[in-house]
């Protein structure tokens, strides 16, 4: 599966793409994924909820997929 999630801000934490993208239903299920599935950030494993996102990165998690990051601020 491939998704692509539009933020409207400079950047989105990990945490809040998890839920943004379906994958946990709250923000206080981000550390025990994390904890539990294999999260890489343009190809480099990411454990950190806090991590900023920005337009463009690709993030590739175990058994759910790829999510890309894309911006409609000008």
């Amino acid at each position: 599966m491939h998704q692509t999630v539009t933020i409207e801000t400079e950047y989105i934490t990990l945490g809040q793409l998890l839920q943004e993208a379906g994958v946990i239903d709250s923000g206080g299920m981000a550390k025990l994924f994390l904890a539990d599935f294999e999260v890489f950030v343009n190809d480099e494993p990411e454990q950190r909820r806090g991590r900023k996102l920005y337009h463009e990165d690709e993030i590739d998690i175990e058994e759910v997929g790829k999510i890309t990051i894309s911006s409609n601020r000008a």
